[in-house]
């Protein structure tokens, strides 16, 4: 019987994991991987690439290696519990040599269309157009896997900062930011307090004349560093305290973990303290922080109102001048250009079915894989995840009607609003 051919789009975390997946079920996986190597989001370049994430050198790993790694492939002893970057593309290169992945990667082709095979109502096909070096080629396959992501085009309001257009000073995306240098003996506004926007303001506060930490809504921060040393992951994740938030309800374990959080810092005297609750949205992961805040070295200011030239006015009516920079930590939006009509994203949120399925087709041979934010690690959660995609696609899985899996959507977004949780994350 010949095996079904798997159109794996990205050589990232995601991609990897959807390869191996696809092997272990006995299909075939062709990954089309746009640039020259793996590792997606979490390989360093000096120069950022359009459509594609890009990190800071001194970026280290929010989730543990206890809590990130794949089931089947420990990291290393020796390797420190949170992981600089370049450890953590280095854990994925000896993953994917572990289980000879890297032959199933077509490196440097851009996938420019995926489109439904005439027939795809009864053969769930699907037409897959790519480009490598300026020649196109199109291939049919059985079944695709996205796995782009949705760390792909950065976010930049600037309609929401009036006067931006007349600063003279210098701005940019977060995603530009390479290292502190630029930033020296300056006075540097950024804006956003998730986990890159406090990265940066720890890190520039170091060299800067002042740094200023612009948020709209204020954060809850966790540490890295939990009880007696451990990692908070690990402490937190367990099927104990699963069962506890179960049995008492989200109230009390908001209750209980906005008061660890307060013990190390008052969140409300630090001026960080969200109207949300402590498990309504992402926390933000930052160790150094609020040292940072009781030194000086960084301000917490509220949302800016509007730009002058050379000045920032906030919404307390405060004022900041000779402002020389501005770094907007203001996210990523993604979306799925290649995908016909069967994927669309509206405003940044998609409907689909367990975070993975879109629900309006006739056939479930299309799923996005990672496109998730949980309250840990991603990593496991795409291996789960393309498992299960490989086992509906191979016929030993099904899904449930389209009527379903709509009324199933509809609910989970219907909590999502009441909690305030984004919409691609559960």
């Amino acid at each position: 019987m010949t095996k079904k051919r798997i159109a794996v789009i990205g050589g990232g975390v995601s991609g990897l994991t959807s390869i191996k997946c696809c092997l272990e079920e006995g299909l075939e996986p062709v990954c089309f991987e746009g640039t020259d190597d793996i590792g997606g989001l979490w390989r360093f370049q000096e120069e950022p690439e359009e459509g594609r994430a890009s990190i800071y050198k001194s970026v280290i790993i929010n989730t543990s290696k206890e809590m990130m790694c794949f089931s089947d492939y420990p990291i290393p002893d020796h390797y420190p519990n949170f992981m600089h970057n370049s450890q953590v593309l280095e854990y994925f290169r000896m993953y994917a040599k572990e289980f000879d992945l890297l032959k199933y990667i077509r490196f440097k082709t851009t996938v420019c269309s995926v489109k439904k095979q005439p027939d795809f109502s009864t053969s769930g096909q699907w037409e897959v157009l790519t480009e490598s070096e300026g020649k196109k080629e199109v291939n049919v396959f059985d079944g695709v896997m996205v796995c782009s992501g949705h760390h792909t085009n950065a976010h930049l309001p600037l309609e929401s900062f009036p006067g931006i257009e007349k600063f003279k000073g210098q701005y940019i995306h977060s995603r530009d930011y390479k290292n502190p240098e630029s930033f020296t003996g300056k006075r540097v506004i950024i804006i956003g307090i998730g986990n890159s926007g406090s990265d940066l303001a720890v890190e520039i506060s170091h060299t800067a004349k002042q740094v200023f930490l612009s948020t709209r809504r204020g954060a809850w921060i966790f540490n890295r560093v939990g009880d007696y040393g451990y990692p908070i992951d690990v402490l937190f994740s367990s099927r104990f305290k699963y069962y506890i938030k179960k049995i008492c309800g989200q109230s009390l374990a908001n209750i209980f973990l906005e008061n660890k959080m307060n013990q190390r810092f008052d969140h409300e005297i630090f001026g960080l303290k969200p109207k949300h609750r402590a498990l309504s949205q992402q926390p933000t992961i930052n160790d150094d922080l609020p040292n940072c805040i009781i030194s000086g070295l960084v301000k917490v200011k509220t949302n800016v109102k509007e730009f002058t030239e050379t000045a920032a006015i906030f919404e307390d009516g405060s004022r900041e001048d000779d402002i020389d920079a501005v770094i907007f930590a203001t996210g990523y939006s993604f979306a799925f250009p290649f995908v016909e009509d069967s994927v669309q994203v509206v405003k940044n949120k998609i409907s689909l079915y367990k975070k993975v399925f879109p629900p309006n087709l006739e056939k479930p041979t299309l799923a996005i894989i990672g496109l998730i934010q949980p309250l840990g690690a991603i990593m496991p959660i795409s291996e789960l995840q393309g498992r299960w995609v490989t086992q509906v696609f191979k016929g030993l899985k099904t899904l449930p009607s389209q009527n379903e899996m709509i009324k199933e959507i509809a609910k989970v977004q219907e909590d999502m609003a009441k909690s305030k949780t984004s919409l691609f994350s559960q």
